[in-house]
């Protein structure tokens, strides 16, 4: 699933791929730009913004796309064959002398000048995985409306850009805390130690290919792959703190998970 993590690592495939190359080919296919035509120019370089990813090329010009749920960016040298769903699922490719970039799957794609890219993430509260970073920024923006419940408070991008499905279960399990929690009930040290586990866990993960938030007392050779996460996912198995079940409820529309043992608050 698609987090601050996953498009960071994404941003930095296709920069690696792209950048500073010119373009050879540019397919744009949503009808709002399907003319577009960014062929002759080269590509200067390609960021992450929360879940958001800025492809810039000559001429002030930038690719906004943003993944949600299962959009994806796929890089194959050329020549090789494209695996990355069927072509109906494309919405975009670029490509240049020695490598093709596809998207598939992508329910936003726009492009815009470069000095209008705040119109598209100049909403976005700061960046857990940015250079600007702001940790207290962040604190207030998630307290600004002490009865949201919590789990939705981490999902809103507005207060801190990069959280996910994933993410909002497993802080939510580490702050002991149920995702229908009012923000605002949360002791004011748990709510200043969600904000900097959120990051540590983004950062430790940037790099990684397979997402881990358990202890380190569960890492190493033992550690089986349904043992890398709390209760993300994990509905009907055992709690790997305490062993009670994992529950799964409706949270805004999304799933969401907790343990009715380790996490109290408010559930459905």
């Amino acid at each position: 699933m698609p987090e601050g993590d996953t498009v960071l690592q994404t941003a930095g495939r296709l920069h690696t791929a792209l950048a500073d190359r010119t373009l050879t080919r540019c397919d744009l296919r949503v009808p709002r730009f399907a003319t577009a035509d960014l062929t002759g120019r080269k590509v200067l370089d390609v960021v992450p913004r929360g879940k958001h990813l800025l492809t810039r090329v000559e001429g002030g010009l930038t690719l906004h796309s943003h993944l949600r749920m299962d959009g994806a960016w796929r890089v194959y040298a050329v020549g090789e064959r494209w695996r990355g769903g069927p072509a109906h699922q494309i919405r975009a490719i670029l490509g240049n002398a020695e490598h093709t970039a596809v998207g598939y799957r992508l329910p936003v794609l726009e492009l815009l000048r470069t000095q209008d890219e705040e119109k598209a993430v100049g909403h976005l509260g700061p960046d857990l995985l940015g250079p600007g970073w702001d940790s207290e920024a962040a604190l207030r923006n998630l307290l600004a409306d002490p009865g949201r419940p919590l789990g939705e408070a981490l999902l809103d991008q507005r207060n801190l850009a990069g959280i996910g499905n994933v993410y909002q279960a497993e802080l939510c399990f580490l702050a002991r805390a149920t995702p229908w929690l009012p923000i605002g009930d949360l002791p004011a040290p748990t709510a200043a130690r969600l904000v900097t586990t959120a990051k540590q866990l983004l950062e430790a993960n940037r790099d990684r290919p397979v997402r881990t938030t358990t202890a380190p007392a569960r890492r190493g050779p033992g550690r089986t792959p349904k043992e890398r996460l709390w209760v993300y996912g994990r509905a009907g198995r055992p709690c790997l703190r305490c062993g009670t079940p994992v529950r799964t409820a409706d949270l805004d529309g999304r799933p969401a998970y907790w343990c009715p043992r380790c996490q109290s608050g408010p559930t459905p």
